[in-house]
């Protein structure tokens, strides 16, 4: 009974209240009709407070999220399934599932009743805008009685979670300078990226299996030729995703960081699906490898909650990079570059890796005045020279720049990239 009356409502309260002033005001007028006025406007509180404070269901809620990764702008469908397990009716039901404010306002739904055992399921749609990892729940129930004069809450445990993972645009598909690594006396040698074997030749050795002797190639150099299927080799890639803080600029979901990760995801899943073992570093400490079975999942969940870190650094992301060196192809979205920090990362092509950096200006990001702008140009160029010529293929990144029309630049040669580094310095040369 305690615990009723504490439930009442604010109409709850107003009842009793008025039902004191009526005892008081019969009391003080001597009318006996008011007195009853008086006990009927008390009886109903305490009888509301007395159903619900009495009233032990036995309620069972099981909540399902379809889809439970979903990414940004995109909606996610939330069921809940509400069963009475205890042999009494419910009386009226007030659902709401708790939710953090990126997904929108709580839900509240009502449930008029629930029969002895009877189950009723009631669904609803979140959506965010923002990347994340957020709390879906708890499931509040309020019990309240037809008069909504008492109300009581009680609240289920469990709490599911819906992952809102960056968006990822398709890529066209194009042929990438790429690097196979492999074991044994051929390991790091630089071919087109395709299959799955090594089908190259070499010189015949005792005991090999003339049925591996390939004839094209013997004829051509004279000598017996065997194939070299029995050797693996794989396509390997490494993304790296610059964090740090004061190499971005913008706010919210159109700051320039949002495009980076976007774009860091659109690649990496491009690269999975052409048959890379990949690899993800970023600047904040993270190194997944997404080779297995799955790999997606883990790579997006990643990113959706990756963060701008105002103490990444460009050195401490080459040494991360560098650790696990295997090979293979380097791809990295960085923000704005200062010289020196576009030098450093000559340091990736230490084992001769191919590495392509999509640049980008974050300053285009910004308004600002012209003289202001002239000098982001020229700082923007200057780092992207440092960066052509330390090996990097670099690919410029301005706002408004959509990832599939700049992603065939990824695949140009590097005599195209060595006409760009001399414009490049051209155009310095001009702006001094």
């Amino acid at each position: 009974m305690r615990e009723g009356l504490r439930g009442l409502t604010t109409r709850g309260r107003s009842f009793l209240a008025a039902a004191i002033a009526a005892a008081v005001s019969a009391g003080i007028l001597g009318e006996k009709d008011l007195l009853r006025v008086a006990v009927l406007l008390a009886v109903l509180p305490l009888l509301a407070a007395a159903y619900v404070g009495r009233s032990r269901y036995k309620l069972a809620c099981n909540r399902s999220l379809d889809p439970h990764r979903v990414p940004v702008g995109a909606s996610s469908r939330v069921v809940l399934r509400l069963q009475n397990m205890s042999r009494l009716p419910t009386g009226t039901l007030l659902l709401e599932d708790r939710l953090p404010y990126a997904l929108g306002s709580r839900p509240r739904v009502v449930l008029e009743r629930l029969g002895a055992h009877q189950a009723s399921s009631v669904a609803y749609t979140v959506r965010a805008d923002v990347r994340g990892r957020y709390e879906v729940g708890p499931l509040v129930v309020r019990l309240t009685d037809p008069f909504g004069l008492c109300e009581m809450s009680r609240a289920f445990p469990s709490i599911d979670h819906l992952t809102v993972i960056p968006q990822v645009t398709p890529l066209p598909s194009v042929r990438l300078p790429g690097e196979y690594a492999g074991s044994g006396d051929s390991r790091a040698r630089s071919v087109a990226v395709h299959g799955e074997d090594d089908a190259a030749t070499r010189e015949y050795r005792r005991g090999d299996d003339l049925r591996r002797v390939h004839w094209k190639s013997t004829a051509r150099t004279g000598e017996l030729m065997v194939r070299r299927e029995e050797q693996p080799w794989e396509s390997r890639a490494t993304v790296v995703l610059d964090t740090r803080a004061y190499g971005h600029r913008g706010d919210g979901p159109t700051a320039s960081f949002e495009w980076a990760v976007s774009a860091t995801a659109s690649i990496a899943v491009h690269l999975r699906q052409a048959g890379y073992k990949l690899r993800l570093v970023t600047g904040s400490g993270a190194d997944v490898d997404a080779s297995e079975a799955g790999g997606d999942g883990l790579l997006l969940d990643q990113l959706a909650e990756v963060r701008l870190d105002q103490r990444a650094e460009v050195t401490g992301l080459v040494q991360r990079v560098r650790q696990r060196a295997d090979g293979g192809l380097i791809i990295g979205v960085f923000g704005s570059l200062t010289t020196a920090e576009a030098q450093l990362l000559a340091g990736l092509r230490a084992n001769g890796a191919t590495c392509v950096g999509f640049l980008m200006d974050s300053t285009t990001w910004l308004n600002l005045p012209d003289k202001a702008r002239t000098e982001a140009e020229r700082a923007h160029a200057a780092a992207a020279l440092a960066l052509l010529q330390s090996g990097w293929r670099v690919i410029g990144v301005d706002h408004g720049s959509r990832l599939p029309a700049i992603w065939p630049q990824a695949a140009r040669g590097s005599q195209g990239f060595a006409v760009r580094a001399a414009l490049a310095e051209t155009v310095a040369g001009g702006m001094r």
